[in-house]
């Protein structure tokens, strides 16, 4: 259980719904611009001490670093990062589906601890019959807290994309 919301963890299955419902019809510079701005808005709205990064593909779109951030945000932003690059699935899921198994991402995946964290923040961004075209990466608070910020973004940015014309 989460100790600021008393409810359990999110399943396999509904982190899966999450990415399977949060697919962008396009993802433009702009539209980079538009995500990160809206996670500032949101973190300083929780006074929130985090830094964010947007990729598409190897490229840097958005990085902010909100105060009480550190680099060692950036470096959990990294590792995390790497953990939905190699799997294609949000940072979250990927751990949440080697706890389901009864082991740990660290014990069972065999990768470098200090390039790979399947920790919550990092998530895919997925366009309409693209697929996996980057990712959108959140450092700084418990696990769960940085998956559900980047989530809320994704679910307004898409809002947003599909209730007017393309910018």
């Amino acid at each position: 259980m989460t100790a600021a919301q008393g409810t359990p963890p999110p399943t396999v299955a509904e982190l899966e719904a999450q990415e399977a419902r949060l697919v962008l019809p396009h993802f433009t510079y702009d539209d980079a611009w538009a995500l990160g701005s809206l996670l500032v808005e949101l973190s300083r709205e929780r006074e929130a001490p985090v830094a964010i990064d947007i990729r598409r593909g190897s490229q840097q779109l958005f990085h902010c670093a909100l105060p009480g951030s550190s680099a060692d945000n950036d470096a959990w932003i990294d590792r995390k990062r790497r953990v939905v690059e190699r799997y294609g699935a949000s940072s979250f899921l990927v751990g949440t589906r080697f706890r389901a198994k009864g082991g740990t991402f660290e014990d069972s995946s065999r990768l470098d601890p200090d390039r790979y964290a399947a920790h919550g923040g990092s998530f895919p961004i997925t366009v309409e019959g693209a697929g996996v075209v980057g990712t959108v990466t959140v450092s700084g608070l418990p696990q769960e807290a940085d998956h559900a910020l980047v989530v809320r973004a994704l679910e307004r940015t898409l809002e947003r994309m599909s209730s007017g014309p393309r910018d």
